[in-house]
């Protein structure tokens, strides 16, 4: 079952990237008739939100792109920061809708920042403990329920992860139209790179929930 399970999910997330690209690739080759950089569309999403206190940076790298809450950044890969297509409005003003969601104390964006350390230590402890666990579970199967757990946490930050990611979206593209960043004849492909975008978050957790399956499932069958 778990097999059928880890293959369907494999499917999944080929599916889903492929789709990323192709929606990706689209919307990267419609020009802005306005002809906004990224950075310009992030400076603009963000002071139409209020928003004065956070910089828009450039990072090395492709598909980079962030929000930084710690030290208040819009952190945009090299392309997105100076291109002026429809690909690059849209995750410019995706991770600005981040920046919009802390402002607003947006509640799953809260519950996720909460989890950032307690799976930063979980997500190192995860291997050892599960690799020490199944090598004892027959003698001290607690270490692996330990482990089962430690990766749980994990699993959870997955799953919160994901209102996040599709609100984001959801706040991006309301804005884009409402601005007049883009209009009907490209509203379709800025739709489609934020939402094949949101489903790899989807599949990741997917993915997540499936090895925890797995891991469970060594447990409960030890005898």
């Amino acid at each position: 079952m778990y097999w059928i399970l880890f293959i369907g999910v494999a499917l999944l997330s080929y599916v889903v990237q492929a789709s990323f690209q192709k929606n990706f690739q689209k919307a990267s080759q419609l020009p802005l008739l306005n002809g906004m950089a990224g950075r310009e569309v992030a400076v603009r999403m963000l002071s139409d939100h209020g928003i004065h206190d956070v910089k828009v940076t450039s990072t090395p790298g492709q598909l980079t792109d962030n929000f930084n809450p710690t030290n208040k950044t819009v952190n945009l890969s090299q392309a997105v920061y100076a291109q002026t297509n429809v690909a690059a409005a849209a995750v410019a003003a995706h991770e600005c809708g981040h920046a919009v969601q802390h402002a607003t104390g947006y509640f799953p964006v809260k519950l996720r920042s909460a989890l950032v350390p307690v799976v930063s230590v979980s997500s190192r402890l995860v291997p050892i403990v599960l690799l020490v666990g199944m090598l004892l579970i027959n003698i001290f199967p607690q270490i692996m329920w330990i482990g089962i757990g430690l990766f749980a946490l994990t699993t959870l930050f997955s799953i919160v992860t994901l209102p996040v990611e599709i609100d984001a979206s959801r706040r991006a593209l309301a804005w884009l139209n409402q601005a007049d960043i883009i209009d009907p004849s490209n509203a379709d492909e800025a739709r489609g790179a934020l939402r094949s975008a949101a489903y790899t978050y989807v599949v990741g957790a997917l993915s997540s929930l499936a090895t925890l399956i797995y891991y469970l499932s060594i447990f409960t069958g030890r005898k």
